[in-house]
């Protein structure tokens, strides 16, 4: 079934023997209590974060990172586990999704299931979270040097065209302890918060994020955070094209791809609930789509590959076709933190086997000349 350690291959069964959001909150309550102390932290490393490779070292949108693996928003949406991510080996954080204020209580359970046999998960969480400044709280808090990222998303009460009003709120709120943000108007479970994704619409949501980080950048004398744009795996081809187009005259610094889908043909048995399908199934189509960009904008927009990546050959696939970081969430969930080691081990394997000095040099090798 792939990599996993023997820590999480006796956990697992526990594990999966409950509910899918049952042991997600149980994980996420032990792994915030994990997360506070110092010995458990310097086990963690010693345990399962690999040494140190300076092939996998990378600058990306400003920021530097040990290695190109994150954790990707969804997993830890209230920040509750930074430091233990970090200790386990990962290279960059992104929390989220939150939104204003005091946060929302998403959807009606059942809202996550797991389909075991495709190592696939579905989700129709809602943007479930404790709220922006929640989140800003723990970023303070954390210990950790590597680069956390907060995904910014709207409250599903907000209309449509006050959506602008939210992430502003969110941006404002986390600005000064994050170290990039994200605007995610591409999750299948907020009523209409994909139709966010037409140029019309986003045009002036992108312009005014960049414009109010700008502002807040200015009022502190410190540099500006990055800004990403994350989208959905089901967008037609022009629409990714006129989305990244819009990143690039907006001055985004880079491009999530992808978010969950909604094409649940991509599993051989309906899922019990609606919602978005990550995992496995969608590591084809997420991988055509960062080829695709690479080819329409890689040069100009550094593109971040997620979606399906469950093995190092997944992730140097993914950068190969034209990511310059990537991120994993279901593939923690079938394999374990193991999978982290895995990876970049496997990664730093690779570029060495195929002539590369440095992950950048890997980026797009596999071709997409503009």
């Amino acid at each position: 079934m792939g990599p996993m350690d023997p820590l999480y291959a006796l956990a697992r069964p526990w594990l999966f023997r409950m509910d899918a959001e049952d042991a997600h909150r149980t994980i996420l309550r032990w792994a915030g209590r994990a997360s506070k102390s110092r010995a458990i932290l310097a086990a963690t490393r010693a345990y399962y974060r690999p040494a140190r490779d300076p092939i996998l070292e990378c600058n990306v949108f400003g920021l530097r990172f040990a290695n190109p693996l994150g954790l990707a928003a969804g997993l830890d949406k209230d920040g509750e586990a930074i430091d233990l991510w970090a200790a386990m080996g990962f290279g960059f954080v992104e929390l989220g999704t939150v939104t204003p204020g005091d946060g929302q209580p998403g959807n009606e359970p059942p809202r996550l299931v797991r389909l075991i046999e495709q190592e696939a998960i579905v989700n129709r969480m809602g943007f479930n979270n404790r709220g922006a400044e929640h989140l800003a709280r723990q970023l303070a808090r954390r210990r950790t040097a590597i680069p956390c990222g907060a995904n910014l998303g709207k409250a599903k009460v907000t209309p449509l065209e006050r959506a602008a009003d939210d992430y502003e709120r969110t941006l404002r709120a986390v600005w000064a302890v994050s170290d990039y943000l994200v605007i995610n108007v591409s999750s299948p479970n907020t009523p209409g918060l994909r139709d966010l994704q037409a140029v019309e619409a986003l045009a002036p949501l992108l312009t005014r994020a960049r414009r109010v980080e700008r502002e807040l950048a200015a009022l502190a004398g410190r540099p500006r955070r990055p800004i990403l744009l994350k989208i959905a795996p089901d967008l037609a081809d022009p629409d990714v094209d006129a989305a990244a187009e819009l990143a690039i005259e907006t001055q985004m610094d880079g491009i999530i791809a992808t978010n969950t889908t909604l094409r649940h043909e991509l599993v051989p048995v309906k899922p019990v609930i609606a919602g978005g399908l990550s995992g496995r199934p969608l590591g084809p189509r997420a991988l055509a789509l960062v080829q695709h960009l690479y080819r329409r904008v890689g040069k100009r927009l550094p593109i971040v590959g997620v979606g399906g990546i469950m093995s190092a050959e997944d992730a140097y696939a993914r950068i190969r076709a034209g990511a310059s970081l990537v991120q994993i969430y279901s593939g923690l969930v079938y394999h374990g933190p193991g999978l982290i080691r895995s990876i970049l081990q496997g990664l730093a394997l690779r570029l060495r086997r195929d002539g590369f000095t440095r992950i950048s040099e890997a980026v797009g090798s596999d071709g997409g000349s503009h």
